[in-house]
């Protein structure tokens, strides 16, 4: 394959670093509220779980303006963070982590919580009785037991923050070096006369990218199974 471009270093680049910092901001609250929707019964709890999931349901337009009224400039959100802490992430790469976060988050949640709902409650019970605190109990027993289905989360929405197109585009527009991505110069490439050859080169790569984050995905999923009929065994 032909050596990238500089413009395709960058946008390659700032779309890695865009995930990275995705699956960062995403992971501790998608395990908080993956934890919740495992472990409890309360009311409302359907209507919480049909929330986190909405980003899949919805367009991704409509997540991007939705992110746009909120944290835009103008919006209740933005509004408050620009004059309290003078933070502005609407048409900002901080931006583009925060509507890669909320379109994978319900990935990462999901495969948090169906690792979470394989462990045996009586092991964390057992490490109760004994005198471990619930943050011990969390971390010596459970977080070691739930390990593949939290590394298959932040795999799937790193990929998926490679990937995102439709809210990044809508929120934080297409600027060079701050905002454009790798879908997103996919789509300006498609724009411009002679165009095609970047846009193939950059199609190559997403390709790849998500292909190998599928097949460890599938691999830790069957690390998992194997474990589980091991310890059933």
């Amino acid at each position: 394959m032909p050596q990238l471009t500089p413009v395709e270093w960058e946008a390659l680049n700032l779309s890695l670093h865009v995930a990275f910092w995705n699956v960062i901001v995403s992971l501790p609250i998608a395990i908080a509220v993956a934890w919740v929707l495992a472990r409890f019964e309360f009311p409302g709890k359907i209507l919480l779980n049909a929330f986190v999931h909405l980003p899949l349901i919805l367009p991704p337009v409509v997540t991007g303006y939705i992110l746009l009224i909120l944290l835009g400039t103008k919006g209740p959100v933005g509004a408050w963070l620009n004059s309290t802490f003078g933070i502005v992430v609407a048409f900002k790469w901080t931006g583009a982590v925060i509507a890669a976060a909320v379109m994978g988050f319900p990935l990462m949640v999901r495969a948090v919580r169906l690792s979470m709902e394989t462990v045996d409650q009586r092991l964390e019970a057992t490490a109760a009785t004994l005198g471990a605190s619930p943050v011990m109990v969390f971390l010596t027993v459970t977080l070691p037991l739930i390990l593949p289905g939290i590394l298959a989360g932040m795999i799937l929405t790193f990929a998926k923050g490679l990937g995102e197109f439709g809210a990044t585009i809508t929120f934080v527009s297409n600027i060079p070096g701050e905002t454009r991505t790798l879908p997103v110069a996919i789509y300006t490439f498609l724009q411009i006369p002679g165009g095609e050859a970047s846009a193939i080169r950059l199609t190559v790569i997403a390709i790849v990218l998500s292909l190998l984050a599928l097949l460890v995905s599938e691999m830790l999923a069957r690390r998992t199974t194997r474990r589980l009929r091991g310890l059933d065994a």
